[in-house]
């Protein structure tokens, strides 16, 4: 006669490893911080959103909507952690009433087919269908008098014709006569600046310069090369600063005056002129 334990009694202590061990949401969390994810990463991974993630690694289940939904979310965020999801479902089903019975895959995916339909009536196929019908409508009507009113129309036609070529020609093109063309501001342009702004024209008739030019509020109007032949011309209401790479390249004219300043070749000159005459800053 055998003295030891029956297995009947070696039954209670099988579960004792998986109790010891953590619980399925600690184990979720455990290894997807040992992988270096955030739970925004899992979400996005898997679709689960990230406030059933939470819920999860807590160990609460009950925003994943039912047991069967609560399995799929762990074996897919036990996949994503790089877990095997057996030992977690068989721990989660142990602790909510065991495995749950399958449920057919047809009435799952005919109540998501169906989910839609409980919408309001379909009001653009009704418009579509009306708009058929009117269409259809029409196009029949123009067609059944399209006979009849074919001699007319042409006769209308011909008389819309022969009143046009008999009609004298339209006045409009008195009003539409465009003025002559503005002529380009030239260099003399200047000399007619307004009393009340500095204008400062810039031009390079002996070779290229760079030139920088501000107002007086130092914002950039001009930084740039001055090729030969070129020129620019700066306005400004108080006063427009100058840098000339090469001074001796360029001519200056000032509200409307000549600077008879002697600037040497390849010299760099930091100029400043405001209203009234010519002042060099």
């Amino acid at each position: 006669m055998s003295i030891g334990n029956s297995p009947e009694d070696e039954r209670p202590f099988e579960d004792v490893p998986e109790e010891a061990g953590p619980s399925v949401g600690r184990s979720l969390k455990d290894a997807r911080l040992a992988a270096g994810l955030t739970v925004d990463e899992v979400s996005t991974a898997t679709r689960v959103r990230i406030a059933i993630v939470h819920a999860i690694e807590a160990d609460d289940f009950a925003p994943c909507g039912g047991d069967v939904y609560a399995r799929g979310h762990i074996r897919t965020l036990a996949r994503e952690v790089g877990l095997d999801p057996a030992p977690l479902l068989a721990r989660f089903d142990a602790g909510h009433g065991g495995r749950p019975a399958p449920t057919p895959a047809a009435p799952l995916f005919e109540a998501e087919r169906i989910r839609p339909e409980r919408r309001g009536p379909n009001w653009t196929a009704a418009m579509v269908a009306a708009i058929v019908v009117v269409v259809g409508f029409v196009g029949f009507t123009a067609f059944k008098g399209g006979d009849d009113g074919d001699a007319s129309a042409k006769a209308q036609a011909a008389e819309g014709s022969t009143a046009s070529t008999s009609t004298p020609p339209s006045p409009a093109p008195k009003h539409t006569k465009p003025a002559g063309p503005k002529p380009a501001p030239s260099d003399s342009a200047i000399a007619a600046a307004p009393q009340d702004k500095v204008t400062v024209q810039v031009s390079a008739p002996n070779g290229r310069s760079w030139v920088s030019a501000k107002d007086h509020n130092g914002r950039m109007l001009f930084d740039g090369l001055l090729s030969k032949g070129e020129s620019k011309t700066f306005q400004d209401s108080t006063k427009i600063n100058l840098i000339l790479g090469d001074a001796g390249a360029v001519q200056l004219y000032v509200n409307g005056k000549k600077i008879e300043d002697q600037f040497q070749s390849g010299a760099v000159e930091r100029l400043t002129y405001t209203k009234g005459d010519p002042q060099v800053g």
